[in-house]
């Protein structure tokens, strides 16, 4: 990924844990990006199309994640029901046009592939990290505490060739009682497990535009947020409705001579549309990796992001289990009610 360029396509991130997998990573916090230090590509920017043409960063490119086949690759996703609040793997298949798995891909930020969850409401998220088995199958332990429906995006690159950067997403259920919940409103403020991030910024519909996120705990400025993925921070946005795919990257990374490990850390970003969108930030501290959650509407006047007096939503609890210390953490490599999990 270029740092600063414009982000105008989009891409879903995926990656998965199996048990008689290879070669994917450990199943704890990933550091360090696998790639050249001097260029990095952002899920969903501009890449070179399988003809050899390439995108430009100035083509329009449908949003990620809301095809299930595209390029000649289609998710397979072989575990489309789950039962919520019960602990389940979740398997898929990378196919390519012929219909074999993909067993050879590029490492992006550390990772072959990159696995999104997230509920049709957008109140729950998950950002998961698994390991591939020999003959292509995908899997990763996954519990999702509410029942309905879920989209799952796949994010990854072939080696095939000059194969393009994907975003394939496929429809889960999750079985049990429904109960519908609201988008929080917006807010720039969001609290988990202790820390608060402030976003600064507007998420512009067909422009580039820059959103500062600040983190700080106990009243003090975060001045030692630690890599992850690459970067002192990982931001995706999923817009409302459909859960069009937007995967961008801070401006800078760890070692650049430039870039403070906290406790701002800034994304240039493009949304495809007017709407409203759920901003997911994750950063790790401590050694623990955590999600603040946004709602924010792109195109909206001046004044209109802040939610009304005591309209304050639990804007960094993505699954809706708390805000404050209280909540469930993990270390283990596991999903925790922050929204991160290996």
């Amino acid at each position: 990924m270029h740092t600063g360029l414009k982000i105008t396509s989009f891409a879903a991130a995926l990656a998965a844990t199996f048990g008689t997998a290879y070669g994917v990573g450990k199943s704890l916090d990933p550091a360090v990006e696998d790639a050249a230090p001097a260029r990095h590509e952002s899920h969903g920017e501009a890449s070179p199309s399988p003809d050899g043409g390439g995108h430009t960063g100035h083509e329009a490119r449908p949003p990620g994640g809301l095809q299930i086949s595209e390029g000649g690759y289609t998710l397979d996703l072989r575990t489309p029901q789950v039962t919520a609040g019960r602990r389940a793997d979740l398997r898929f298949v990378v196919r390519d046009d012929s219909g074999r798995a993909v067993t050879a891909y590029r490492r992006e930020h550390d990772k072959e592939l990159h696995l999104i969850v997230a509920s049709r409401d957008l109140v729950t998220y998950r950002h998961l990290h698994p390991v591939r088995a020999a003959d292509g199958t995908w899997s990763t332990p996954v519990d999702l505490p509410r029942a309905g429906g879920y989209r799952v995006f796949a994010d990854f690159t072939p080696a095939r060739g000059n194969a393009a950067n994907l975003t394939l997403g496929a429809d889960l259920a999750a079985s049990g009682p429904y109960a519908p919940r609201s988008l929080p409103e917006p807010d720039t403020t969001a609290r988990v497990h202790g820390y608060e991030v402030e976003l600064d910024g507007a998420l512009r519909p067909g422009a580039a535009g820059e959103l500062t996120l600040t983190v700080s705990r106990a009243g003090k400025p975060v001045t030692d947020l630690q890599p992850y993925l690459g970067a002192y921070g990982h931001l995706v946005a999923l817009r409302s409705g459909d859960l069009a795919y937007l995967h961008v990257h801070p401006n800078g990374e760890p070692g650049d001579g430039r870039t403070e490990p906290g406790p701002a850390v800034s994304f240039t970003a493009t949304a495809p549309s007017t709407g409203t969108y759920r901003l997911f930030l994750d950063f790790k501290h401590a050694g623990k990796v955590r999600t603040a959650a946004f709602t924010v509407r792109a195109g909206a006047a001046a004044g209109e992001e802040r939610a009304e007096p005591g309209e304050r939503p639990d804007a960094g609890t993505p699954t809706g289990a708390g805000t404050g210390s209280d909540a469930p953490e993990s270390s283990d490599g596991h999903a925790t009610s922050d929204g991160h999990g290996h």
